[in-house]
């Protein structure tokens, strides 16, 4: 589990990252590292990788996780990467990783809930406007003996968190599916990584040590296979091509993932109609699930039916809390439909939104709700929006804009003033 030169972006949902953060949560703690400091990023990449940085910043790639199939496997591709840091192997290779890498990452502005435009003029130019993506130009390459002392602290540190050692097994067996046949022509004495079946058959000594009477919390865990089975049916039809949806999810697939998948991408091929009822029957199997109301939002909005985007968008934030894709949803939506008082709740929302996440799409959002009643903060939203996509010459025009039409004593006036400076 390396990663070799490329160049991705990031991407947000609410959905994804919950479900993220309820597998890594276990790991991160027995790994002494404190809940409200490690964060989980998603990157849109179709590689079977992760990745950690500095202990605290996990990177998952898409790929990963539109392949794994297991919860558990997920885990364990997570807690050998949390072995390296363990193992101050990541520390040790510092002098060989690029200084820049971490500087030239900007999270694209997008959330996946929001990434189709659907022929939406206005959803479009938002959502895509500046999308520059992550540019990294060297990463991590270890060696022999690191892989294998990071498999066994990561099944270590699976049996110290509670959870399912045997995901090591699961992820292996599949990894080496998919390359025992180009490893059977590698001399293993010739490369500096161990070769697939090495790495599964050290992890299954390593599990055979575990205590006999050890019994996993997640054991026969069907809530959370479940919500994951989701989010991996949520990424393919946001992110794969609508054929290669129907070969992994075809129409004989009635399950709740493969109706999220279709549904998706009909919204994606413009099939408005077939994506609403997929939808709705979604809703009707699980009433409480507040992203099948997020994603009926983005298919009413995509239709023009404005009131009914907005209602289902508060009811999505009914049922979660702390979801500021979904704030951010519906503010553009209001901003959209632009009645008595939307244009205020537009900027409560990305308000809220912006003390979670201060992503560039909210405040492009921001931007639109103040609009001309109030340019000078709707200029400083646009400089802040600028500045997170790296555009630092709009971002000053935009801050000088602001400081015109605002007081000095405004908030906004200062902040412009700081990206000016």
């Amino acid at each position: 589990m390396s990663c070799n030169t490329w160049a991705a972006s990031l991407i947000n949902d609410t959905e994804t990252e919950r479900v993220l953060r309820g597998l890594v949560t276990p790991l991160a703690v027995a790994a002494d590292i404190p809940e409200n400091r490690f964060k989980i990023h998603i990157v849109n990449d179709d590689d079977f990788n992760a990745f950690v940085m500095g202990g605290e910043d996990i990177y998952v790639y898409t790929g990963l996780m539109k392949q794994i199939k297991s919860p558990d496997a997920l885990q364990a591709v997570i807690a050998h990467e949390l072995g390296h840091t363990i193992g101050g192997h990541v520390a040790q290779m510092a002098d060989r990783m690029d200084a820049e890498m971490k500087r030239t990452m900007l999270i694209q502005a997008l959330g996946v809930g929001l990434m189709v435009a659907g022929g939406n003029p206005t959803l479009g130019a938002g959502v895509l406007a500046g999308s520059s993506g992550v540019a990294q130009q060297s990463m991590m390459a270890f060696t022999r003996d690191e892989e294998r002392i990071a498999d066994n602290l990561g099944v270590d540190l699976m049996v110290r968190a509670k959870q399912n050692p045997n995901g090591f097994v699961t992820v292996f067996e599949q990894m080496h599916d998919l390359t025992g046949v180009l490893e059977s022509k590698i001399n293993p004495n010739h490369v500096n990584h161990p070769l697939t079946m090495e790495r599964l058959n050290n992890v299954r000594t390593r599990i055979a040590d575990v205590a006999p009477d050890y019994a996993p919390d997640n054991a026969d865990n069907q809530k959370r296979i479940a919500e994951y089975e989701l989010v991996r049916a949520k990424l393919v039809g946001y992110l794969d091509k609508p054929a290669q949806v129907l070969n992994k999810y075809p129409y004989a697939d009635k399950s709740d993932a493969a109706l999220y998948a279709r549904a998706i991408a009909n919204m994606r091929g413009g099939n408005l109609d077939g994506a609403r009822m997929g939808t709705q029957t979604l809703i009707s199997r699980q009433p409480n699930n507040p992203y099948f109301y997020e994603l009926l939002g983005d298919i009413e909005y995509q239709f023009g039916h404005y009131d009914d985007s907005v209602t289902a968008y508060e009811k999505a934030l009914e049922l979660t809390e702390n979801a500021p894709q979904i704030q951010t949803a519906l503010a553009l939506v209001l901003t959209e439909r632009n009645k008595p008082g939307d244009a205020t709740r537009a900027i409560e929302l990305c308000k809220r939104a912006l003390l979670k996440e201060p992503a560039p799409l909210v405040y492009w959002v921001l931007a639109r709700a103040y609009g001309d009643a109030d340019t000078g903060r709707s200029a400083w939203a646009m400089a802040e929006y600028n500045k997170l996509i790296g555009k630092d010459d709009e971002a000053k025009k935009y801050a000088k804009r602001a400081q015109k039409d605002l007081k000095k004593t405004d908030a906004e006036y200062i902040k412009a003033g700081d990206i000016l400076r």
